[in-house]
C-alpha cells in the first residue's frame, strides 16, 4: 500500500488508523495529509489520524490540496514536512496529488525533472499532468 519515491518519501491513497501503526512499524517518522476533510466524508478525517499518529509517536503535518490546484504555500509546507529526521509517509484519496506536492518540492529544491518522473513512475505515478508546473518551480 505505501509507495516509495525515495528513501525521504513514500505515498499512499486514503489511510486509516491501523495504518498509521504499521507506518510507524516500517519506521516512517512523519504523516503527511494532503486530503483535505470532508472530501470523503465516510472515510477517516484528518483529526482521526493525526490522534494515532501522535499516538504512534509520529509527526503530523496538514497539507491539503484540493483539485483546484497548488501553492507556494503548499510547497513550502512539504518542504518543510520532509526534513523530518527519517522517511516521511503522505497520503491523499489515491497517491497521486502527494506525489505531485512531493515532485513539486523537489524540483523547486533543483532536483531533475527527468529523476523526479522516473521516480514517480517506478511508484505508478505520472508526472505529466504538472510538467509545466514542475519546469515552472525550478531553479532557472
Amino acid at each position: 500500500m505505501f509507495r516509495k519515491l525515495d528513501d525521504s518519501i513514500s505515498v499512499a491513497p486514503q489511510i486509516g488508523v491501523s495504518d498509521v501503526a504499521e507506518a510507524a512499524r516500517q519506521g516512517f517518522k512523519a504523516i503527511v495529509n494532503n486530503r483535505p476533510d470532508g472530501e470523503a466524508p465516510d472515510e477517516p478525517q484528518g483529526d482521526e489520524i493525526e490522534a494515532a499518529a501522535r499516538a504512534a509517536g509520529l509527526s503530523y503535518w496538514a497539507i491539503p490540496v484540493t483539485h483546484s490546484g497548488f501553492s507556494t504555500g503548499q510547497i513550502d509546507a512539504m518542504t518543510d514536512a520532509m526534513t523530518e529526521e527519517g522517511p516521511v509517509l503522505a497520503y491523499c484519496r489515491s497517491g497521486t496529488r502527494s506525489t505531485f506536492l512531493w515532485a513539486l518540492a523537489r524540483a523547486r529544491a533543483g532536483d531533475d525533472s527527468a529523476s523526479l518522473a522516473a521516480k514517480a513512475n517506478a511508484a505508478g505515478y505520472g508526472l505529466s499532468p504538472i510538467a509545466a508546473l514542475i519546469e515552472g518551480v525550478a531553479p532557472q
